[in-house]
């Protein structure tokens, strides 16, 4: 039942519960002491009583007639408050002695467990005396009723004091505790609003320091899942547009390059059936036609290569990346080999995955190719190492590859903007839970990727 609570009526409970337990505390307090209270008063009556009479009775042998004169002491001793005086012929007589009307009529009137329970009996104290050398003795007995009364009527005050205290502080905090969690209602719907997708949703801050950081750090998570949201939009949008760029490109290749060769296939091979068809057929014309053929096949093969290259680097899966990036660099060596390249590929990598493999081969060849064209740079430096992703990326923990390539050519201009190539890597990086920076300096550019590792490596 308790978890069923709100934070409100959880905190007005508990404050109920002190509240009522601290005044029954103090309840209790008032009815122990109360004990002790009446007794002290009962032996405080008793003792100024027998030491009144001590007194007076000392008298009586001088008066013309003592029994006169002590039934006038007794009489005069009963209007003490809290005792009562009788003789103890009288009180033989008696069937008991009946208690003193109590004095305070205005005082609340005790239950009768309350009397039981701090002055659970009355205390009688015997003094002898002697009449005319008759042995006698007075009775004094504790009347404790009218104490009693007002240590009653106290607690009974207090009680409704502290009651109607209790209630006016329960209303009181109440009120401000509901003040203080108010804003709890804004944050719970606002919660519902950006979990709906509203994460222009924002909270106006209210309400006690803790709940004024709560509300500006839901404010800012609403705002970088907005930004995440739209990032994931424009990122979903580049892979299209790069997807039908990369189309158009393999169409253009196809176009351009294949088309004609087929082209120029079927011709030769149209002139080589239309020679077969002469009874006597020229050995010279079809050894040119032949020759045509084996020319444009093997430019076709050539296209073909440079086409799969594109889709797939040949020998990556067959090979492993250290020996695709070792091909993938001799090749560009000698096309160029006016630039001197420096290759570090550590041989603690380990097995990063087919994906990782294909993203690393893909950054370099990107990065060679931006080099090669644009930089006019003399030493490049390429760099695979292992590292670990820092806090705050996709998928921590699993570690991955630190790819760098640096070159010492002519830089970025302030007003540079990534190719189609390099931003396609970066978003391809960030789809896989890595990143990608590009820095330039005085001299040269330097591209580094943060590429982790396949899931379950």
């Amino acid at each position: 039942m308790w978890q069923k609570l709100s934070l409100r009526a959880r905190i007005n409970l508990l404050l109920a519960l002190v509240l009522t337990l601290g005044l029954a505390i103090n309840v209790a307090r008032l009815v122990l002491e109360a004990g002790p209270r009446v007794q002290a008063e009962d032996q405080s009556v008793i003792r100024l009583a027998r030491e009144f009479i001590d007194t007076i009775v000392a008298g009586l042998k001088e008066a013309p007639d003592p029994e006169a004169r002590l039934n006038q002491i007794v009489h005069d001793l009963n209007k003490l408050r809290h005792v009562s005086i009788t003789r103890q012929s009288e009180a033989i007589a008696r069937s008991g002695i009946a208690d003193k009307p109590d004095d305070n009529a205005d005082v609340r009137s005790p239950p009768a467990w309350f009397v039981r329970l701090v002055h659970p009996e009355q205390t009688t104290v015997n003094v002898p005396i002697s009449i005319k050398g008759k042995p006698d003795a007075l009775l004094i007995t504790s009347h404790p009723n009218d104490e009693v009364a007002e240590i009653w009527d106290g607690i009974f005050t207090q009680l409704l004091i502290g009651a109607a205290i209790a209630i006016v502080l329960f209303l009181i905090t109440s009120r401000v505790v509901g003040r203080a969690l108010a804003p709890i209602q804004t944050l719970s719907g606002a919660m519902a609003k950006i979990e709906a997708g509203g994460y222009d949703t924002r909270v106006k801050p209210d309400g006690p320091p803790e709940l004024v950081a709560i509300c500006d750090k839901l404010n800012h998570l609403a705002a970088t899942l907005g930004d995440a949201v739209e990032d994931k939009r424009r990122l979903a949008e580049r892979v299209v547009s790069l997807q039908d760029v990369e189309r158009k490109e393999i169409a253009r290749e196809l176009h351009d390059e294949f088309g004609p060769y087929l082209f120029a296939l079927r011709v030769h091979a149209s002139a080589l059936t239309r020679i077969a068809e002469v009874g006597d057929p020229s050995a010279e014309a079809t050894r040119r036609h032949g020759s045509a053929i084996l020319e444009q096949l093997n430019a076709l093969q050539a296209s073909n290569r440079r086409v799969l290259e594109k889709l797939r680097p040949v020998g990556l899966t067959e090979l492993g990346l250290r020996e695709a990036l070792g091909a993938l660099l001799r090749l560009w060596g000698e096309s160029h080999p006016e630039v001197a390249i420096e290759t570090a590929i550590s041989p603690s990598l380990g097995d990063t995955g087919e994906t990782a493999d294909l993203t690393i081969y893909r950054t370099i060849q990107e990065a060679l190719t931006n080099v090669f064209r644009h930089a006019g740079a003399t030493s490049i430096k390429v760099s695979v190492e292992p590292a670990e992703l820092p806090v705050g990326l996709a998928r921590t923990g699993r570690g991955g590859a630190l790819v760098r390539v640096r070159d010492n050519g002519n830089g970025l201009g302030p007003d540079h903007k990534l190719g189609f190539g390099l931003t396609g890597m970066r978003e391809r990086i960030l789809a896989l839970g890595g990143s990608l920076t590009i820095a330039s300096g005085d001299r040269g550019v330097t591209v580094e990727a943060l590429v982790p590792r396949d899931v379950g490596r």
